[in-house]
């Protein structure tokens, strides 16, 4: 199956649980399951090409000229991660499908999993350096949500939030880091970086761009001092906890760390800060899991612990590191993923976490007991369980390591680790299953049906599978270590069995078991001491931290963020003139090179009465119709401007909306007041001017000496001319520049444009829903109205020169690609003659002849733009790239077919449609505005919410 579908499939599917929610909890589990076993099934598709030791690459270029490309890689070591990804993700799903209650919203529950499935997968899949920051923060907001789920628990929002922001900075900083390996190398893509170890390892800006990633890696995967965020993401429901602290989201700091490897490690950088924050961590975490009542909380700290393990074997450089790194991944996943499950059977049927209030399980909870006691037992490094053997391996490789020219530091700090590692271990089993049985249960426990403990049964067979037969597990752990490896070094050839005679890495076991059991006999006694002991606590110095940012913010923000747009206009304006003469003297400035050209009197004209108007409006801006005026005369003079200039397609556009929007806006200035009030003192608007006058002059200065002076390159205008033919098919360059080589903006603009109308609409609704209803309907006019609402001689002169209008538009839109006209144009043309309708014979005779929504016009203008683009895909090309060819129907002369035409009539629609709906909803206010009746004004009060529904009849009136 191909790299893409199965990136693909569960960002895809994420669309199908939440559609399938009222059709019951099995068919909403079902189909997650479908799509994750399709994804399964499709990666295991490609097994043969990866034991053959090949690599399957898959590359569609996305965006080449940043180097962002969707370039994927699969190789021994994405294998494996998206193996275990997708493969206990089909357990999490149907162990989720009996965990949540019917109260939980299942659809959504497993919509955020799939898209966190998604994310995982395209990370570990990822070739290019760019698309896994991408997904990397994909799995930040996806973690979220499903940390976050239970919305109803404080506990579950602050653990959510503090998630994301941990790791969200370390991702920040991580992209900084990856950029920097970028521009070393001068290529993005992980399969050119990895082979460039030399050249970024003697790069003066290595130490920085590791210091960056591994900032990254360590939020993401809880290593000191991050690692306090995952305990506090326990607050999530256990089958999340199950799945992201074994297979996803604290695996994707160690797998970014296994990844870079082959390039950042063997330096002394490398060795220091990862071997020195995996053993801290390590040791930290198991410490602080001893001492933990709730039994997830236990298990968030052990992770916490072994995720510190895994990254000191990577730390260690070597060969033999790294393999034991990559054992133990996949042991950790496997007994750490049941322990999980086996807590939230035990929460699930006892009503508590509490080891405090637990005990005696064994004989009311036998199958969960058989289940969480192997889980844990290979936790603790017990023999004939997977979690014994790479436990070995990483205390063989701890007692050859050097930290700090101490030989002993190492292997000293990794046994204590493992010691109070079988401690915590050991008081799981026995403070939770053996002892009494009690009588005080908070709800009597007993085992579940087998959706709730197969799950964990089938990853417990993995554990004791590997750890009798640790041979079966010998090739596939080798052959991901040679992908992480890759050209650096060799994979060892140790081999994988229970007895490697009386090493020291026996005797260390022996002394971590032996001490884990003593930990236990002086548990209570430890218990009171630790309770005691002044220690810091990591989530109170967070939020101090978050609050002191928040508090500086504030105080830095909140003098100059006021809400007046004055300010803010006034501040930017001084900076742009102050950086700009700045730039300008301590600049080099050439000759000029031009000279002005002749000016005759009409363009002196003009020009004085552009300026009278604009000078007008700034001084009798307070009458906002005479505002309104003289904008338009403005509008107008620049749209003579452009004509002047030989632009004519700009001087239509400029014309057109110049017509809709001042009708639009006289609608709205009919529910205002005649004059704008006095809000600034007279020194806020002498300071207003001064601002105003400076930052004109600026302009003026800047635009003068601009046009006396030739450009330093060649502008791309004359790119745009060479190209508008031969590229875009059109001669009407201005149009080929919206249509094609600038087609992302126009699609930009008329989904704003679009969205700009369902906003005015959405405040229409609510104005004729809330008070102002009432006070609509009680409205007076300050002046007297005109006895016909609707001339005849408007309503007939505008009917009949509806069709000339709709003749117009067409001609405008299908001569555009090659004379001035377009999508664009054609579509304000178009408006301003149904516009005139509405003018003409009212809203209620208009929009009974109104076949089509607006809403769904503007829809069906952003959509046929949307596949206009898409359609390029189809043949590899980047979005939105038009084609165009010449045809000949006899007896007709040739003629273009251009696919830029339908995507200017997605244009031409979205356009219609916005100002339609704009049109629409100032409408509805105006008409419900006028008497409800040729009576009188019904006499209701504005304050009043609750109006009689009859006054809804008063809708059916015309404007």
């Amino acid at each position: 199956m191909s790299l893409f579908i199965i990136v693909a499939l569960p960002f895809l599917g994420a669309l199908l649980p939440g559609l399938m929610n009222s059709a019951g909890r099995a068919a909403t589990a079902g189909v997650t399951f479908a799509i994750s076993l399709a994804a399964f099934v499709g990666l295991l598709t490609n097994l043969p090409t990866v034991l053959a030791g090949e690599v399957v690459m898959a590359r569609v270029d996305w965006m080449p000229l940043l180097g962002l490309n969707f370039s994927l890689m699969l190789d021994g070591l994405g294998f494996f991660f998206a193996l275990l990804i997708l493969g206990i993700g089909l357990l999490i799903i149907a162990y989720a499908r009996h965990y949540l209650s019917r109260d939980d919203n299942m659809g959504q529950f497993f919509t955020y999993l799939l898209l966190f499935q998604g994310a995982m997968v395209g990370i570990v899949l990822s070739n290019n350096i760019l698309l896994l920051l991408v997904f990397w923060e994909l799995t930040s907001l996806s973690s979220f949500l499903l940390i976050g789920y239970w919305k109803h628990l404080p506990e579950g929002r602050q653990g959510a939030r503090m998630a994301l922001t941990v790791t969200g900075m370390g991702g920040l900083a991580m992209i900084g880091g990856m950029l920097i390996l970028g521009e070393i190398v001068g290529s993005y893509d992980l399969s050119v970086i990895l082979q460039n170890r030399d050249a970024i390892q003697a790069d003066p800006l290595y130490v920085p761009a590791l210091l960056l990633i591994l900032l990254g890696c360590f939020t993401k995967s809880a290593q000191f001092p991050f690692h306090f965020w995952l305990p506090h993401a326990m607050a999530a429901p256990t089958p999340v906890s199950a799945y992201l602290h074994s297979a996803t989201m604290v695996k994707a700091g160690i797998f970014l760390m296994a990844r870079m490897w082959p390039v950042l490690s063997g330096t002394p950088e490398w060795f220091t800060i990862i071997m020195t924050v995996g053993l801290i961590t390590m040791v930290l975490g198991a410490v602080i899991a001893l001492f933990k009542h709730d039994l997830k909380a236990l298990l968030a700290f052990s992770t916490v612990s072994h995720l510190g393990l895994i990254t000191m074997l990577l730390g260690t450089g070597t060969a033999f590191g790294a393999m034991a790194a990559v054992f133990h991944i996949l042991n950790h996943a496997t007994f750490k993923a049941a322990l999980f499950m086996s807590a939230g059977i035990i929460d699930h049927e006892a009503h508590t976490r509490d080891i405090r209030r637990l005990g005696g399980l064994r004989k009311l909870m036998p199958v969960t007991f058989v289940i969480a006691s192997l889980a844990a037992l290979s936790m603790a490094g017990i023999p004939l369980l997977n979690g014994f053997l790479s436990k070995e391996m990483m205390l063989e490789e701890a007692n050859h390591t050097v930290l700090f020219n101490s030989p002993w530091l190492v292997p000293a700090l990794a046994t204590f680790g493992s010691l109070f590692s079988a401690a915590y271990c050991f008081r799981l089993i026995g403070h939770v299953f053996f002892g009494p049985v009690r009588d005080d249960y908070p709800a009597k426990p007993h085992d579940p049906g087998s959706g709730l403990w197969l799950p964990p049964a089938i990853l417990v067979v993995f554990v004791v599978l590997i750890g009798v037969a640790p041979f079966m597990a010998e090739p596939f752990v080798k052959l991901v270590t040679a992908s992480l490896l890759g050209d650096a070094a060799e994979v060892p050839k140790a081999y994988f069995k229970i007895w490697h005679g009386l090493v020291p890495a026996l005797y260390m076991s022996l002394i971590a078991v032996v001490g884990g059991l003593l930990m236990l006999l002086i548990f209570k006694p430890s218990l009171r001491l630790w309770d005691k002991a002044p220690r810091p606590e990591a989530k109170v110095i967070f939020e101090a931290i978050v609050e002191g940012v928040v508090r500086l913010a504030r105080a830095l923000i909140l003098p100059l963020h006021n809400g007046a747009f004055t300010r803010y206009a006034a501040i930017g304006a001084v900076v742009f003139v102050v950086a700009g003469y700045h730039a300008w003297t301590t600049g080099t400035v050439g000759a000029t090179t031009r000279t002005l050209q002749a000016v005759n009197f009409v363009s002196i004209a003009g020009w004085m009465m552009l300026v009278a108007a604009t000078v007008g409006m700034v001084l009798m801006h307070r009458n906002r119709l005479l505002s309104l005026i003289l904008i338009g005369i403005v509008g107008l003079m620049v749209s003579i401007g452009f004509v002047y200039f030989s632009a004519p397609d700009l001087a239509m556009t400029q014309f057109t909306v110049e017509v809709v929007t001042i009708i639009l806006l006289l609608l709205a200035l009919n529910f205002l007041p005649n004059t704008t009030p006095i809000e600034s003192s007279i020194l806020r608007r002498v300071r207003d001017a001064g601002v105003a006058v400076i930052g004109g002059l600026a302009t003026f200065a800047l635009s003068y000496h601009y046009i006396l002076r030739d450009a330093v390159s060649a502008p791309i205008s004359e790119f745009h001319v060479a190209n508008s033919y031969k590229g875009g098919g059109g001669t009407n360059v201005v149009n080929v520049i919206l249509v094609d080589f600038r087609g992302f903006d126009t699609y930009g603009e008329i989904i704003v444009l679009g969205i700009a109308a369902l906003l005015i609409y959405a405040l229409t609704e609510s104005l004729l829903s809330g008070p102002v209803r009432a006070r609509l309907l009680n409205r007076k006019p300050d002046q007297a109205r005109a006895g016909d609402k609707h001339p005849m001689m408007m309503v007939v002169m505008t009917r009949v020169i509806m069709p000339v209008v709709l003749m117009v538009g067409f001609y405008i839109f299908l001569r555009g690609h090659n004379e001035p006209g377009g999508g664009f144009i054609a579509g304000l043309i178009v408006s301003i003659g149904v516009v005139m309708q509405y003018m003409a014979s009212g809203f209620g005779w208009a929009s009974a002849r109104l076949r089509y929504p607006y809403h769904g016009v503007i829809g069906a203008g952003v959509l046929i733009a949307g596949l206009t683009g898409i359609g390029s895909w189809f043949v590899s090309k980047p979005f939105l790239t038009s084609d165009f060819t010449y045809v000949r129907i006899p007896p007709f002369e040739k003629f273009e077919l251009a696919t830029a035409a339908l995507f200017d009539l997605g244009v031409f629609l979205a356009v219609v449609g916005a100002v339609m709906l704009s049109l629409e909803s100032f409408s509805r206010l105006a008409r419900l505005a006028q008497e409800p009746s040729d009576d009188e004004p019904m006499d209701i009060d504005p304050s009043r919410d609750d109006l009689p529904t009859s006054l809804a009849s008063s809708e059916k009136e015309g404007v």
